[in-house]
């Protein structure tokens, strides 16, 4: 398929259905190079800022925990190096991300194809909701945020990882420029096809502001507690908290 992928982002990302079809064919096509491809784009950054997250989170004794969109389980694995006696779950929209994420980590974590949007956990089933690349990818940002809220315990945590918008349009501007350069070299070098990684950029620039992220956050009830941005504030994580 590397070949042959030529959706355009921008032409899927109108509706919910549209940008999860999107979605799943993307990392469908990208599954077999996604850490490889994580660590360029990154600079090679993100193990360290994913640490950085985990260890950002409060001590405590979760029995369960759920990791969105964990494609190959990276981050759902340091959630249970973290809480080794913690029940982790990681779940993706795509099933190749899960077939190789259950490779890699199955004996210590759970796996299974989820939507972020229709969790199919109980309401307060969860201590601790993580997610790495995860909201900005939600088909319906909001949905997705209220199912966050519902599976978590009453002062449970969720801890999310993103690329981030601020809210000066001219580093927006500057941020889309260098994603859309960056992410369009890679997708030619590795799939002969610059749109498999440009969806960044255009994914970027539907999602809200950091600003206007905790204000939708909070109207679900999630709080922020601690956060920190990264790469000239192209990328920030935030833990939060569910209020009582």
């Amino acid at each position: 398929m590397s070949k042959t992928f030529s959706l355009h982002a921008r032409d899927y990302l109108d509706t919910p259905d549209r940008k999860r079809f999107f979605n799943e064919a993307l990392f469908t096509e990208v599954a077999p190079r996604y850490d490889l491809i994580t660590r360029l784009l990154s600079f090679g950054r993100d193990a360290a800022w994913k640490r950085d997250m985990i260890a950002a989170l409060p001590d405590m004794a979760p029995r369960h925990a759920l990791d969105l969109a964990c494609g190959t389980g990276d981050l759902t694995a340091a959630v249970h190096r973290r809480y080794p006696e913690a029940r982790v779950t990681g779940i993706d929209l795509t099933p190749a991300m899960i077939d190789r994420a259950a490779a890699r980590h199955g004996p210590s974590c759970g796996f299974q194809v989820g939507d972020m949007g229709a969790l199919a956990f109980p309401d307060a089933s969860m201590d601790l909701v993580t997610g790495g690349y995860a909201l900005r990818n939600a088909p319906d940002l909001d949905v997705a945020l209220g199912e966050v809220a519902r599976v978590l315990v009453p002062g449970g945590h969720a801890a999310f990882l993103d690329f981030s918008k601020r809210p000066c349009r001219l580093h927006q501007a500057m941020t889309h420029a260098a994603l859309a350069f960056w992410g369009g070299l890679w997708g030619l070098i590795l799939h002969r096809h610059a749109n498999v990684y440009g969806y960044i950029a255009d994914s970027l620039a539907r999602y809200p502001d950091c600003r206007r992220l905790r204000v939708m956050a909070a109207v679900h009830g999630l709080i922020p507690v601690v956060s920190a941005s990264c790469m000239g504030g192209m990328i920030e994580w935030i833990i939060f908290r569910k209020q009582r």
